[in-house]
């Protein structure tokens, strides 16, 4: 830097000059000082207060229980709308009728299909019960073949030994007659000896050839005796077999008239099942004309309205407030903040137009908050990008206010530890996560373990 001036103004004095010396003799400078001193150690000190460590979030008021949520009544069948017995802001109780709504399908035009049904579906039952009775007949009438054919086989069977014994007993008089033949012819020989030798007389041995023939005859009828006893006890046993291909059949017979009934009535009681099942049917459709309250609530809003509109199957009609709820928060959490949260833990709340001061870092300092516990925390996150809470009035403080209303805004404050201010300031600069802690009865339970 060239000096071209001959003064130079470093090496100068700046006090001689009197602008100096006025504003040095300044009071208030003195003031801006000691304010500026003071209100640096009063921020140094700040840096060093206890800080809460917190997780925020935003959500709206909604209900503990899902049935106490507001909801819409939908119609369960297409219809056509006749007629409305509610208006907006209504209070209804369940089971009330909100309107009323008429067939547009043609298979349900008939109004006595349901008298109809119910006549068939008693036609049918009649039928099955015949065929019922149809097949115990049946089955009565088996037993008493089988019964007959028992009978008759006995009686074949002792027809059977009738006819042996009567064989038993031609085959012992044939066996009589030979030794008869036998006596007779011995008889006949002697008498022609005797006869030679001069002792007997010719009658005598004419006697005895006469009475030889006798016997020969006899022997020979009785032969033909024996063979019909064995001809009897042949007919005799091929009558049992005819006997018991007869009633076999019968009984076949019998079991394929009932197996035939028996088909008919299974028929028949499956049908009798499906008109059941339409008659049933017909009867909750009918019902399903009114469409009704499903539990105690005011109306909001009709989302249909008019006379004579068609509307589809699970068309929404009105929308329902239930009249009693037990009021809960719905709020949202980022995923770096989720494994902070834990069931059960407590929680500060405050409402949409509430009065209300918070200060995150000294809850204690806050205003108008509400106390809340934690009762559910999703598992999936949420379209948004965060994870869903429920949170729930902590009956151990202070109530909720009863004129909050469902979907109303507000916002959650969950504490988390105890921080110095400074290192509060440096973690939010540096975008680190609140410290990471668990709850005190799980520390409890691991060191037990």
């Amino acid at each position: 830097m060239l000096n071209l001036s001959k003064n130079n103004p470093i090496t100068e004095n700046i006090d001689q000059f009197s602008t100096v010396k006025n504003l040095s003799n300044r009071p208030h400078y003195k003031i801006l000082n000691r304010i500026i001193l003071w209100v640096s150690a009063l921020g140094l000190v700040i840096l060093f207060l206890p800080w809460t460590q917190n997780i925020s979030g935003a959500g709206a008021v909604t209900t503990l229980k899902p049935d106490q949520r507001p909801q819409t009544v939908h119609n369960a069948i297409a219809g056509r709308i006749e007629k409305w017995y509610v208006q907006e802001g209504d209070f209804v109780k369940k089971g009330d009728t909100i309107l009323y709504i008429s067939e547009i399908k043609e298979d349900y035009f008939d109004p006595n299909l349901v008298d109809n049904t119910k006549s068939q579906l008693e036609a049918k039952s009649n039928a099955a019960t015949s065929y019922g009775g149809k097949v115990k007949t049946l089955e009565a009438q088996l037993a008493a073949i089988q019964t007959e054919r028992k009978l008759k086989e006995e009686q074949a069977q002792n027809k059977i030994r009738q006819s042996w014994l009567k064989v038993k007993s031609d085959s012992m008089d044939l066996e009589a007659v030979k030794t008869q033949l036998k006596i007779a012819n011995t008889q006949f020989n002697r008498s022609v000896t005797l006869n030679k030798e001069g002792l007997k007389p010719l009658t005598d041995v004419e006697e005895k050839r006469l009475k030889l023939q006798e016997v020969e005859a006899k022997i020979i009828t009785q032969e033909n005796k024996l063979l019909a006893s064995k001809n009897e006890l042949i007919n005799a046993r091929v009558e049992v077999n005819r006997i018991g291909a007869e009633y076999a059949e019968k009984a076949s017979k019998s079991r394929s008239d009932q197996y035939t009934a028996l088909s008919s009535q299974y028929d028949t009681e499956a049908q009798v099942n499906k008109l059941k099942n339409q008659y049933t049917n017909y009867k909750i459709r009918n019902g399903l004309y009114y469409i009704t309250a499903p539990q105690n609530g005011y109306v909001n809003r009709a989302l249909k309205s008019g006379i004579g509109e068609t509307i589809k199957e699970g068309t929404e009609l009105v929308s329902i407030t239930p009249a009693e709820y037990d009021i809960a928060v719905e709020t949202y959490v980022s995923p770096t903040d989720l494994p902070l949260i834990h069931k059960g833990e407590k929680v500060r709340v405050w409402f949409d137009g509430w009065p209300t001061i918070v200060f995150s870092g000294w809850p204690n300092m806050s205003y108008g908050t509400f106390g809340g516990r934690i009762v559910a925390v999703d598992k999936f996150i949420s379209p948004n990008g965060k994870f869903r809470i429920l949170i729930a009035p902590d009956k151990a403080e202070q109530a909720w206010p009863q004129q909050i209303s469902i979907g109303s805004g507000v916002q959650m404050l969950a504490l988390l530890n105890n921080v110095p201010v400074w290192f509060e300031i440096w973690r939010t600069l540096n975008g680190f996560p609140p410290n990471y802690y668990q709850p005190k009865s799980t520390s409890k339970t691991e060191a037990k373990k």
